[in-house]
């Protein structure tokens, strides 16, 4: 297994390898290799006759095979990248290439949103004879330092409750993630530090209706600004998708419902255990005290139900409107005391 930073480190040093399978769950390193490829391979001159881009789904192992045995024209090597490979039918039959692949030709397989089976025989030559990199998806909690490693790495500073507000609106896709943390630095000073309303501003969440001010309304009990903001929701759903807004919604009250199971702790390892930034706790103890053990367990069946229901899981039509009214009564309703 080799990381992200190892293969560009050697591609740079002309140590390249004739097969590079990427595999996982997480898209965004393997798009960004792809394109580190395209672009440090091959001279654009040589990319004429030299470069080959296919797609899984449209191809059999023979297209590809026949394509890496070419020998290059004017140019050392030649370059043939597969993307979609997990759509590949026949993927298994590239067995006999890999075991002995032309040198000359430098293969790159993308195999997408999922890990190669380790019980496959073709997986244990792809061990033996290529170069293996695993895109691992982050997790939530992750998602913050994520950003800020990200930025300080373009030569920006960001702040770390700007750094918490991008996670928590966006979450660990870092496809998206990287498209917004662009968008910002367009014009960004590099001498200032990136604070939430630059966040706000440049990402497009309302500075009064957004996801985060329904997290904080319904962890407060706030029915009636939760009412306002979700009716906003409503009418801007492109804006606030639901998809969206229930995802942050399910990870604001796991982290209530963590904060709640570990209230003696103090708030350096509650942050740790949480991924809460420090500076946000205060809200969470808060909710995690308005909040029974009752109506948190009452509230995540509700909530994924109404993910089911965005998706349309188990039923037909049903519109956010819906899906916000059941959210809003689940979060309103306690189980009674006498049977608490």
């Amino acid at each position: 297994m080799t990381s992200y930073d190892a293969i560009i480190k050697e591609v740079k040093k002309g140590n390249i390898q004739p097969v590079y399978f990427l595999h996982g769950e997480e898209p965004y390193y393997m798009d960004e290799l792809i394109s580190f490829f395209e672009q440090n391979i091959l001279t654009e001159e040589e990319k004429a006759f030299n470069a080959s881009m296919l797609y899984g789904k449209d191809i059999d192992y023979k297209y590809i095979v026949d394509e890496a045995r070419q020998y290059p024209l004017m140019a050392s090597r030649r370059l043939v990248i597969v993307k979609e490979a997990q759509d590949l039918k026949t993927f298994n039959e590239l067995q006999a290439y890999l075991e002995k692949p032309n040198p000359s030709t430098v293969l790159v397989l993308c195999y997408k949103h999922k890990k190669l089976d380790k019980r496959l025989k073709i997986s244990k030559v792809l061990e033996a004879q290529s170069v293996i990199f695993e895109s691992k998806k982050i997790y939530d909690n992750q998602a913050a330092g994520w950003i800020k490693s990200f930025i300080v790495n373009k030569g920006y500073k960001i702040s770390e409750i700007a750094a918490e507000t991008l996670a928590a609106y966006i979450g660990p896709d870092l496809s998206r993630l990287s498209n917004e943390i662009d968008k910002i630095l367009i014009n960004q000073d590099r001498t200032k530090e990136i604070q939430v309303d630059d966040i706000k501003e440049q990402v497009g969440i309302s500075k009064d209706f957004d996801v985060f001010e329904l997290q904080k309304a319904l962890g407060e009990r706030n029915f009636g600004k939760a009412n306002l903001i979700l009716r906003y929701f409503m009418q801007n759903p492109n804006a606030n998708p639901s998809v969206l807004v229930l995802s942050s919604l399910y990870s604001y009250f796991n982290k209530v419902f963590i904060v709640q199971c570990h209230s003696t702790l103090n708030d350096q390892d509650l942050a740790k255990l949480t991924g809460v930034s420090p500076f946000f706790l205060k809200e969470y103890r808060m909710a995690a005290r308005k909040y029974s053990r009752y109506a948190l367990h009452n509230l995540f069946d509700i909530l994924k139900q109404a993910d089911q229901s965005s998706k349309g899981i188990g039923a037909r039509n049903v519109s956010d409107a819906s899906i916000y009214k059941d959210i809003l009564i689940g979060c309103m309703y306690e189980k009674p005391s006498v049977t608490q």
